[in-house]
């Protein structure tokens, strides 16, 4: 059988590039040339430190457009895109590199996601002219990408929930929900043939003619929300293009504002969105309410981290009051990859207790949370 352990040459190779600095004072004795010369001079210049021999943390990387951009070239050159993102995400944040974003040259040499999305929103409001058009494509390309992904299972799963919910007392044999349809006819059990007795059918209706639910969609947009910004625009888009759902969108901070007319496009939802600033949940749940015409019919989604910045109490109360006029509410306190953030862990108690218990959701999931709440069984909450 081959050996699949690497020489005792590329063991000392990789030790090389994971310790850099300058040759032979790293003590492996090894001198970098080549490609390997290269990803390490890529690498020092981001994290500096013992790999740039003790030059100040970035001086590989300058502080110009120009330069910044042939390193984003050079890294995607060296490493595969997911190592890509992680490295331009360290640079934005421990470079100050997010303001060289502004500029069309930087914009078109990253690799476009999420996170590369959230920053170039928080920065929208100092956004020049000529870069927005620039900006617009790259958070584009990102949103198409998120729908292509994520677009039929979402449908598909929410169209399956939606006839699911529709019970009928007079279905066609295939429309039949045998389940329902033995337990609300347990009292007819005959023992001696061993069978119940059907006395009344429970089906499935079928939700394509008008609308069935309301779904509002209340997103906080504070700093550390962006990539759940994002997802949450996506999805608020792919729910809108759905005749059977009435959709909502509502983003908040201090103050609450309503992008539901920009559901047709995502990616002016994301330009209608300023991250960062205080939070005000209370603030926005009374918006939110007072929208609520069809209670028995309606899924409240709250996005938020929970550090409430309004009336605590008051936020408690319209959680609760809602719940008892019949809407499902759900809170999040994340859509995105990332898992939970830092969140408010005594107003996550206060929700729970109220039977809202807030969790973390995977863009993945959200189609299987948004089908439980409509159907109003248990939501599928991922193990902690």
């Amino acid at each position: 059988m081959t050996s699949m352990q690497p020489s005792a040459d590329e063991r000392l190779r990789r030790w090389r590039l994971v310790l850099g600095g300058e040759p032979g004072a790293e003590g492996t004795g090894c001198a970098l040339t080549g490609q390997d010369a290269a990803m390490d001079g890529a690498l020092g210049a981001l994290y500096g430190g013992a790999r740039s021999g003790g030059k100040d943390r970035g001086a590989g990387l300058g502080a110009s457009a120009p330069s910044v951009a042939r390193w984003l070239g050079d890294i995607r050159t060296y490493f595969p895109s997911s190592v890509v993102q992680v490295m331009q995400r360290d640079a934005i944040e421990r470079l100050g590199l997010a303001t060289l974003l502004l500029e069309p040259e930087m914009l078109e040499a990253v690799e476009a996601d999420v996170h590369l999305v959230g920053t170039l929103l928080s920065l929208n409001m100092a956004m020049p002219e000529t870069t927005r058009e620039t900006a617009r494509a790259v958070v584009r390309k990102v949103v198409e990408d998120l729908e292509k992904r994520l677009a039929t299972r979402t449908r598909a799963a929410l169209t399956g929930a939606l006839d699911r919910s529709a019970r009928i007392s007079r279905p066609r044999h295939r429309d039949i929900d045998w389940d329902r349809t033995i337990r609300a006819n347990l009292k007819n059990y005959l023992p001696e043939y061993n069978t119940v007795v059907p006395e009344r059918l429970v089906g499935y209706g079928r939700a394509a003619r008008g609308v069935k639910k309301d779904v509002v969609l209340c997103i906080d947009q504070s700093g550390s929300m962006a990539a759940s910004v994002v997802h949450a625009s996506v999805f608020g888009a792919v729910l809108a293009s759905m005749r059977s759902i009435a959709t909502r969108l509502v983003v908040f901070d201090t103050a609450v504002v309503d992008l539901t007319d920009q559901l047709d496009d995502p990616v002016d939802v994301l330009f209608g969105t300023q991250l960062g600033g205080g939070t005000d949940i209370n603030r926005a749940l009374a918006y939110c309410q007072l929208q609520i015409t069809r209670p028995a019919d309606t899924v409240v989604v709250l996005i938020s981290d929970l550090y409430e910045g309004g009336i605590r109490d008051e936020m408690l109360k319209r959680v609760a009051a809602m719940k008892a006029s019949g809407v499902q509410f759900v809170a999040l306190l994340a859509l995105s990859d990332e898992g939970a953030p830092a969140y408010d862990r005594d107003h996550a108690a206060a929700l729970a207790a109220l039977g809202a218990p807030a969790f973390a959701c995977t863009p993945d999931l959200f189609p299987e949370v948004m089908a439980a709440a409509i159907e109003r069984r248990p939501l599928p909450i991922p193990e902690a």
